[in-house]
């Protein structure tokens, strides 16, 4: 049987933006070694496998070009809008069978957001256990923590003092990938605070399974939402954050938060995508 397998860009803000992904549908009947191969081939950051499921709408599997994660936004993004744009579903709430757990789909006409975990805010890090992972000095933001933060994937959030700054680190890759290890995250996520049309502009880093720099990171963009809402502003509940702008891939997400006596319930990360 032919595989239906189709190349997306997620997460756009103009029409070179975004982040690539493969989907593969009707998976069911490959192994994980035959999808591990088709990712590495397509070679994109992370390429969705999509199957049936008994305990959900569809059950999605995510590999990158070297191992399969948990739960990848941008692909589960670019499925679901292909699914929609494919007529297999119309606008409406499903759900997705992951590594990560059972989550929720809302399928707009345009758009899709895709349900993360509720948070879990892990081990603060002092910054100079970070400070070599990045060839610059003094680009910190000092009133903000380094912290261990997950909505799905655990990852290390390191608030940086501006946006030139930001876009001018240089990542030393080796040293990432040695902190990745050793604090058990798949990556850092660098972010600068900002105060226009945008709440926060991020970059994403995760070495240690073959990413060095993506250009939109829906899982690491739910949690850097809740994390701007428990450290920046806790009165917001709806940010939109940029990434990519450095690799001249300009990619917007949208982090939409329900908030219960001040705690969060549920986290959404919305966007567009298109067949490339």
């Amino acid at each position: 049987m032919d595989l239906l397998v189709y190349k997306l860009t997620s997460f756009l803000k103009e029409c070179t933006g975004g982040n690539e992904a493969g989907v593969v549908l009707d998976a069911d009947y490959l192994q994980e070694k035959e999808m591990l191969k088709i990712a590495d081939d397509i070679g994109f950051s992370e390429t969705a496998f999509v199957s049936k499921s008994d305990l959900a709408s569809f059950k999605v599997r995510f590999f990158t070009p070297v191992n399969e994660v948990s739960l990848c936004g941008h692909a589960t993004i670019a499925t679901f809008n292909l699914l929609r744009e494919l007529g297999v579903i119309g606008p409406g709430m499903y759900t997705q069978e992951t590594n990560a757990g059972i989550l929720k789909l809302d399928v707009k006409e345009n758009l899709v957001y895709m349900e993360q975990n509720t948070p879990i805010f892990g081990q603060i890090i002092d910054k100079e256990v970070i400070s070599n992972c990045f060839y610059n000095e003094d680009y910190i933001n000092q009133e903000l923590p380094i912290i261990i933060l997950s909505t799905g994937m655990r990852e290390i959030f390191v608030p940086i003092s501006s946006v030139k700054k930001l876009n001018n680190l240089t990542p030393n890759i080796g040293e990432i990938i040695r902190i990745s290890k050793k604090f058990d995250v798949i990556g850092i996520h660098v972010f600068s605070v900002v105060n226009d049309e945008a709440d926060a502009y991020g970059r994403n880093f995760a070495p240690i399974v073959g990413i060095d720099e993506e250009s939109a990171t829906g899982t690491s963009n739910g949690a850097l939402g809740c994390y701007l809402n428990k450290y920046v502003n806790p009165n917001k509940s709806v940010f939109i954050l940029r990434q990519g702008y450095s690799m001249n891939k300009p990619s917007e997400i949208v982090t939409r938060l329900e908030i219960q006596n001040k705690n969060i319930n549920t986290v959404w990360v919305g966007g567009t995508a298109k067949i490339i």
